[in-house]
């Protein structure tokens, strides 16, 4: 029976191996963790590597995801889908080993993590979704959602302030399921970090409301065993467990400085931390009864099937809850959605009174969210200027996890990964709202949502200079065209109650990534919607008004200027010219309809094209080519009533209408 030194020292040797033979990656971490990664592993996580998907499994996150090998090293030891060859493709191209964990694409990788303190604030938002769930659906003998998340973080997750932002709220919620392991080991990249970081991280934690097990020597498998019993036995507080470690534990010449954190060590190093350590093996051999020590399969396959077997208890006391849980974890809607999304759009479109966008986004949830009990809003203290607060909505609280509501507080970037990890966890569709001008904030959670392909719905309002007074610190001008940038992001800025509604459903539908909705803060004038509307503006773009039955003119617009474009159209067709006006509420949507339907929007002969977009002017140029012209706004705001502000950048019907003729000839 091998020692637990030994299993340990699998992980170093993979660790070291696969670096080498990359000539690139991070020894330092996975040597220095693997010894708590062999006590979490063996002794307490609860994981089925045939079934890396079971709904109840712990999730097991590592922020300092530059350790990657550490993860892969587990996965493929324990039993997971992740053969040898894997490993010794670390970092190479389309191996299921890249430099940094990957959702989507390895087995068992809970979420993508890099991008320090995030996959900690995922992590937050995996336990908040297991509480919220337990909450829900466990009913008295009959326990179906009861799972730990474990977490992993360097000294550069926690002094991002990312992590402030996601273990305050953690605190403050109580989330007693969620462990986290600090490896302090007192390095980063620049070296011994007594130099730029000497908070009382200890301290820190206690004052958001944490268990704190300080001073654990993350070498010795005795104490770290003691340690997360005593985070398993808390009932009301989330843990940090405080570990001592050594970085590249067991390399005689670069244990315990920066030089290990993210290069080889060199041959020579590695023959010698073999030594050191005892490991008599051949690069990326294993023998075989350490394999038998690691392999989970056998009792996660047991943990599981006692799951099942409790499943199947508490669906024949309650059938419809566990049908409830089951479509939720699939991420199926509910079988009247359809019906629901129909009667909305159709109400909507026939809506004739002028609204704010932001208000119609709450009318909207307030249709939908009785009908979607998966929906789990929130807002960074913005709720009534948001319009996150739907009819219904129910705040959670510490101890009180039945609610579908967070109040994030005023952490724009906490939320966001918070909502990542919730949408990471299965079983709810998390939205959460701010002003768009704070998305920068929030931004690197946007992108994660969208590089992971998950369903986090960002509620942005106060879209454009239309705020006015507030002045250009919160007069939004660059967010929209930046956010459309995002590869997979799918930014929606609708004119009205109907295509606001559209965004929704859109929104909900999407399984596949995130969605933005840029609101506006004042009233829109609802525009004419006959009943080809209600499918063509699902597509993201689509014919809004048009004179005669062939255009000269295109006008492109999209949210509170979609009604500059109609006025002005108007007025050209009393003239005698033919417009067509476009909107066009989502350009990702719209750009990835087949190509006749965006032809028959925007004929490629139609070369004479108008944009207009209270924002930078300069992503519509692919739109209106060399022969058109952009109206927008190419610096930032100013201060000052909305009306006067528009009129200022030129955002009139009669300055843009004088635009259009110069451009008609």
């Amino acid at each position: 029976m091998p020692t637990r030194l030994e299993l340990a020292n699998a992980i170093r040797a993979l660790a070291m191996d696969a670096v080498q033979k990359a000539n690139s990656g991070h020894p330092g971490m996975p040597m220095g963790m693997a010894d708590i990664a062999e006590v979490l592993w063996n002794d307490f996580l609860k994981h089925d590597p045939t079934a890396p998907d079971w709904a109840d499994r712990d999730r097991f996150v590592v922020s300092n995801g530059h350790g990657s090998m550490l993860l892969y090293a587990l996965l493929h030891l324990s039993g997971y889908a992740l053969p040898l060859d894997e490993l010794k493709n670390f970092r190479q191209m389309h191996s299921k080993t890249p430099g940094h964990p990957e959702y989507g694409m390895t087995a068992g990788v809970e979420t993508t993590t890099g991008p320090l303190g995030q996959g900690l604030a995922n992590a937050v938002g995996m336990a908040l979704a297991e509480r919220v769930m337990a909450a829900q659906f466990n009913r008295e003998g009959h326990t179906i959602v009861d799972h730990h998340t474990y977490v992993f973080v360097g000294d550069g997750c926690l002094m991002e302030g990312i992590s402030h932002e996601a273990c305050s709220l953690a605190g403050t919620l109580g989330l007693n399921k969620l462990v986290v392991f600090y490896d302090d080991n007192n390095i980063s990249i620049d070296g011994e970090v007594d130099g730029w970081f000497r908070d009382d991280t200890p301290g820190r934690f206690e004052a958001y409301g944490w268990q704190v097990i300080r001073n654990v020597d993350g070498h010795n498998p005795t104490e770290i065993k003691t340690a997360v019993e005593t985070a398993r036995a808390s009932a009301d507080k989330p843990t940090l467990i405080c570990c001592k470690t050594i970085i590249g534990f067991g390399s005689p010449n670069l244990q315990g400085k920066e030089k290990c954190h993210g290069a080889p060590l060199g041959d020579a190093e590695i023959a010698l931390a073999r030594e050191q350590l005892g490991w008599a093996h051949a690069p990326f051999e294993i023998p075989d009864e350490i394999r038998a020590g690691w392999n989970a399969t056998q009792r996660g396959a047991e943990r599981h099937q006692e799951w099942n077997g409790r499943f199947d208890a508490y669906a024949k006391a309650y059938p419809d809850e566990a049908a409830e849980f089951a479509r939720r974890m699939r991420g199926d809607l509910p079988a009247q959605w359809q019906e629901a999304v129909s009667e909305l759009l159709n109400a909507t479109a026939k809506s004739d009174k002028p609204v704010a966008t932001r208000k119609a986004s709450k009318a909207a949830l307030d249709a939908l969210a009785a009908g979607l009990p998966e929906l789990l809003g929130g807002s960074a203290d913005l709720s009534e200027s948001n319009c996150t607060d739907f009819k219904g909505h129910r705040s959670v609280r510490a101890g009180q996890f039945e609610g579908n509501y967070v109040n994030y507080g005023v952490r724009e970037f906490g939320m966001s990964a918070i909502m990542n990890g919730v949408a990471l966890h299965g079983g709810l569709i998390p939205f959460g709202g701010t002003f768009l001008v704070f998305s920068d904030y929030a931004r690197n959670a946007l992108r994660m949502a969208a590089l992971m392909r998950k369903r986090s719905i960002f509620v942005l309002t106060h879209d454009s200079i239309g705020l006015g007074e507030d002045g250009p610190t919160h007069q939004a001008v660059e967010h929209v065209a930046s956010l459309r940038l995002i590869p997979n992001m799918h930014v929606w800025r609708p004119a009205d109650a109907f295509e606001t509604a559209v965004a929704w459903a859109n929104a909900i539908e999407r399984a596949d990534g995130p969605s933005a909705l840029a609101l506006s803060r004042q009233n829109l004038q609802p525009q004419d919607h006959p009943p080809a509307h209600l499918s063509d503006a699902r597509r993201g773009g689509y014919v809004l008004w048009e004179s005669g039955a062939s255009p000269e003119l295109a006008i492109i617009a999209t949210g509170s200027e979609v009604q500059l474009a109609v006025d002005v159209a108007k007025a050209l067709a009393g003239e005698g010219r033919s417009v067509r006006v476009v909107s066009m509420p989502c350009a990702e949507v719209f750009l990835a309809q087949e190509p006749a339907y965006r032809d028959a929007v925007l004929p490629p002969a139609l070369r004479k094209r108008l944009a207009i977009e209270a924002g930078v002017s300069v992503y519509w140029r692919a739109f209106v080519g060399l022969d058109g012209d952009v109206v927008g706004v190419d610096s930032f705001g100013e201060s000052a009533p909305a009306k006067a502000v528009f009129e200022h950048f030129g955002l009139t019907s009669d300055q843009i209408l004088a635009r259009a003729k110069r451009l008609l000839g």
